[in-house]
């Protein structure tokens, strides 16, 4: 064989043009003294002078058998410049299948319709290959070909393993291991597997199944809404020799995200859901209880398979409408299962994320979701991809029209992701491709896609009339047996089976469906127990909890002392850290001890250090927290001179928490989407997302709509998901001022979400503590401050962590109880505009003014806060006061509440209502600061 330089140089066109003569030049030096040349060069001539040898490049030699040419009336190569040259067309040839014979594959179960293209390099012409003898040996280099290599042999293959049904699109990876990895899987096989009858039937035994429960319900259920995966009946057998392959392989757990297209058929075949369940809720016999519940075709499910090498447990997650927004939920749901079982090498768990084709092309989270693939916070060690590729979006088909690329699949291109498109009317071609895409994501940890080329033989809907908008593709599919049709008929052509035991098949899936019972039994699939109690997500502990319940968030002084110590003390002798962030640690050392008052970062950490130290793991992603936007937590220190990282609260004790502070990628709907998804599978620890600047969470909002605020509701999930959305107006312009709590405030009701403006670092300590130790499991949003960090008044002292609790609602620090009668004026407000109305007070000696901080929006603190206000017996005037405009911020949201007490008018002092939250210029910012500030002390402006 070559050696790998000559195949480089044979590659890259060495013998073109002008080159050619060189290397005449030096093939005539290796004649005369080869000792003067490379081993390279050396190699590379004697083992082409073999082969002519051994092959007979005479003609006299070679296997003439499969030879795609005539050996009649053609040419044989005479000089060796022009041997040398026929061989760099062979392997050019070679190269061009490698690379773009899946443009010219048999994908399409449509024809011609649609994506296949005429591809001129990869015939004999276009590589002047078409006069020459097919029964010449060549070298074909790493092709790896049975046989002898003669050029006829070395075309038959190459057509036979890039242009059949399956496109292999892989030549874009940068690393050569995987290409040679891949070549080397499905060249000597000629892109096929042969299969045993066994395997056959059971094959046709999954397509009857799929086929079989469409038909059932179009039936049963006539013009009821189902998203049919009638076209994409393969996804079944892929999907059940992806499972099954992967528990041979060592597979314990498998988390499946898809849209609604098929997701019926994916839960009775292979999650194995009771089908009379499915039909009690088309027949609308379904009591959500309490619950709001959601449509069928959103809904989720797990359950436990037998593979060969042990159970698997499946999990269906649950998705709305939008999509492919539950790729990184999955992704996030994974990660959290790997670590709970030590998973660290992907064997264990792994995600399959089926998508559709003008999602996948056209949504940008799936961009965000492949950028978290290979990083340090997100990967899952790779991730099975299904398009379900029907060729349509809704009514959307022309490419022009749904993408600006040939393939829906291209965006996989951005992580070196290998793509098969495969014909979903070739089912064996199909789990064939499902199990080299599973080997490779079990080999290198990455991500793969399976582009499934198939069709949709309804409309976008059942209701739907397709050929409205799709005329010519429609006549086409009403013309075209079904995938089951066809390979029932190939099979009994192959003798493989009768065509009484393909009708049997039918007869039998209907039994069961008529009967209402479990498809496992159908494959001959055996009852499994489910995860041990070790491994499973313990939810039921938090069913009942209430958020009012109570627990004990304080710490003693001597744990605060000795933990803030350990920050400073554990930092190796030899690492250097930076001189303004060794004061900041420093510092709280001094305010573990209590000789400092506490700000914001030490009550922060302390929360995390506390939880840590009794086994409770924390993880912290968003962009930039690692060190903070605002450079006040420090998590993670930087030598100054050499490339480590120490992080304090890693190095607590043996014995400790995991602690994860991640610095995430530039996006917030993805990484948003990972962390709900990865604390709905991980409720005894605390997992957090900070946004960046709270303005940037609208970047997010379909996460926290779908999700994390109504996700309870629709599908019974609980989430202990807490968000950090820095938030306050400090002259920093319309798009670094609000995480926008009207938004929020406004999804508030059934006891869904937890909304919290805490104003101490001594609130924010009890707060995460509280969220962990309760058991309680709902999103907490927390609007974080950003001048309060630093802010003299925002501290607080040591016995406020030793003692005490999250408090909802604070009254006036100033006002004495037996001054209380004096006020005749009540502000209750949140967060920074607190500070603003308390030194402004002070400076004016308002004693009849009265601030009180509701920490907590919601669930709202009514009792609480009723027993602060009536303690002030001549209250007159009763204001909510807001940094942002009247409508927005809090005030709409919660007014009604206010009302309910009847112990004097409300009125909202604020910003006039404003389209944009803030102004751009701070001396404006400044002047309405003022002016709302004064006009809710009873000031007036001046």
């Amino acid at each position: 064989m070559m050696s790998q330089q000559g195949n480089i140089m044979l590659d890259e066109s060495f013998l073109d043009g002008e080159q050619a003569i060189l290397l005449e030049q030096i093939y005539q030096q290796y004649q005369e003294s080869p000792e003067t040349l490379s081993a390279e060069w050396r190699d590379y001539f004697r083992n082409l002078d073999l082969l002519e040898q051994g092959a007979g490049l005479n003609g006299s030699g070679g296997n003439k058998a499969g030879a795609a040419l005539s050996a009649s009336d053609t040419y044989q190569p005479q000089s060796v410049l022009e041997r040398r040259s026929y061989q760099v067309r062979v392997s050019r040839l070679i190269n061009s299948y490698r690379y773009v014979g899946h443009l010219a594959a048999n994908t399409n179960p449509l024809g011609d319709y649609g994506i296949r293209m005429n591809v001129p390099e990869l015939t004999l012409e276009a590589n002047d290959l078409q006069d020459t003898d097919p029964s010449i040996a060549f070298d074909p280099g790493s092709f790896h070909l049975k046989g002898a290599p003669t050029l006829g042999n070395i075309f038959n293959s190459l057509k036979e393993t890039y242009v059949r049904t399956i496109g292999f699109e892989y030549m874009h990876i940068m690393d050569l291991e995987e290409k040679r990895w891949i070549q080397a899987r499905i060249e000597p096989e000629l892109g096929r597997e042969v299969l045993s009858h066994d395997q056959k039937k059971l094959l046709l035994k999954q397509l009857t199944a799929a086929e079989g429960f469409e038909q059932y319900l179009h039936r049963r259920y006539v013009g009821q809404k189902r998203f049919g995966l009638e076209g994409g009946e393969s996804l079944i057998p892929m999907l059940h020799r992806i499972l099954q392959e992967g528990g041979a392989a060592g597979m314990k757990e498998a988390v499946i995200g898809m849209a609604h297209r098929g997701r019926l058929n994916v839960l009775i075949n292979v999650m194995y859901k009771p089908s009379g369940i499915l039909f009690s809720e088309f027949e609308g016999k379904v009591d959500d209880g309490q619950y709001t519940g959601d449509v069928k075709y959103h809904k989720g499910y797990s359950s436990d398979i037998m593979t060969a090498g042990g159970p698997v447990h499946l999990a269906l997650g649950f998705n709305p409408s939008h999509l492919e927004i539950v790729s990184p939920v999955v992704i996030g749901s994974v990660r959290a299962r790997q670590e709970r079982r030590g998973d660290r090498t992907g064997e264990q768990v792994m995600a399959i994320s089926i998508h559709g084709d003008a999602a996948f092309a056209g949504q940008g989270v799936v961009m965000e979701t492949f950028n978290m693939a290979q990083t340090r916070g997100y990967r899952t060690l790779g991730t099975v991809h299904i398009v379900i590729n029907n060729q349509v979006g809704f009514t959307t088909s022309t490419t022009t029209d749904s993408r600006s690329t040939h393939y829906p699949t291209d965006v996989a291109k951005m992580i070196n992701a290998p793509i098969i498109h495969v014909n979903g009317d070739d089912p064996e071609a199909v789990i064939y491709a499902a199990k080299v895409a599973l080997d490779y994501r079990n080999r290198f940890k990455k991500d793969v896609v399976i582009d499934l080329v198939c069709y949709r033989r309804l409309g976008h809907n059942e209701a739907d009339e397709p050929a409205m908008t799709q005329p010519v593709m429609y006549s086409i599919i009403r013309s075209l047996p079904t995938t089951r049709t066809q390979y029932a008929e190939k099979l009994i052509k192959e003798g493989v089976i009768t065509r009484e035991e393909a009708d049997a098949m039918v007869a039998g899936f209907r039994e069961v469906m008529d009967a209402g019972e479990v498809v496992r039994g159908y494959f001959d699939q055996p009852n499994v127990e489910g995860l041990p109690n070790e491994l499973q997500t313990h939810w039921k502990t938090y069913l009942s909890g209430k958020w009012r319940d109570k627990v004990n968030t304080a710490v003693s002084a001597e744990r605060v002392g000795a933990l803030s110590a350990s920050w400073l003390n554990n930092i190796p002798a030899d690492f250097k850290v930076h001189r303004r962030v060794l004061k900041v640690i420093e510092d709280r050392v001094a305010m573990g001890k209590g000789d400092k008052p506490a700000d914001w970062g030490f009550g922060e950490t302390l929360a995390y250090a506390t939880l840590l130290e009794e086994g409770r793991n924390v993880r912290l992603s968003g962009q930039d927290c690692g060190r903070g936007t605002f450079s006040h937590r420090h998590a993670v220190l930087h030598h100054q001179e050499e490339r480590r990282q120490w992080l304090p609260l890693l190095n607590l004790s043996p014995n400790q928490g995991a602690f994860n502070v991640i610095d995430s990628v530039l996006s917030e709907e993805a990484v948003l989407a990972y962390e709900y998804g990865y604390a709905t599978a991980e409720p005894e620890n605390l997992t957090i997302w900070e946004a960046q600047f709270g303005d940037f969470v609208n970047g997010a909002q379909v996460v926290i709509d779908q999700f994390i605020s109504s996700g309870e509701q629709k599908w019974q999930r609980l989430c202990g998901l807490v968000m950090f959305l820095p938030h306050g107006f400090e002259g920093q312009g319309p798009e670094h001022s609000s995480a926008r709590i009207e938004r929020i405030v406004q999804l508030a009701a059934q006891e869904n979400i937890q909304i919290v403006v805490p104003t101490t670092p001594a609130q924010t300590f009890h707060m995460l503590r509280r969220q962990v130790l309760r058991n309680y499991r709902k999103p907490l949003i927390v609007f974080t401050p950003k001048s309060l960090l630093r802010h003299p008044l925002a501290v607080n002292e040591l016995k406020d962590f030793t003692e005490g609790e999250f408090q909802l609602v604070i009254d006036d620090v100033d006002v004495q109880p037996e001054n209380k009668a004096a006020v005749d004026r009540v502000i209750m407000c949140c967060g920074k505009v607190y500070y603003d109305l308390l030194e402004e007070r002070r400076k004016n000696n308002l004693d009849n003014v009265a601030i009180v901080r509701i920490e907590q929006l919601y669930p709202f603190p009514a009792p609480e806060l009723r027993q602060i206000v009536s303690a002030y017996p001549n209250l007159q005037t009763l204001i909510w006061c807001q940094e942002e405009p009247v409508n927005q911020g809090a005030w709409d949201g919660i007014r009604h509440r206010f009302e309910a007490y009847e112990l004097a008018e409300i009125s909202c002092v604020s910003r006039p209502a404003a389209a944009a939250p803030a102004v751009g210029s701070l001396y404006v910012h400044q002047a309405q600061q003022q002016a709302l500030v004064r006009e809710a002390l009873g000031l007036g402006q001046k």
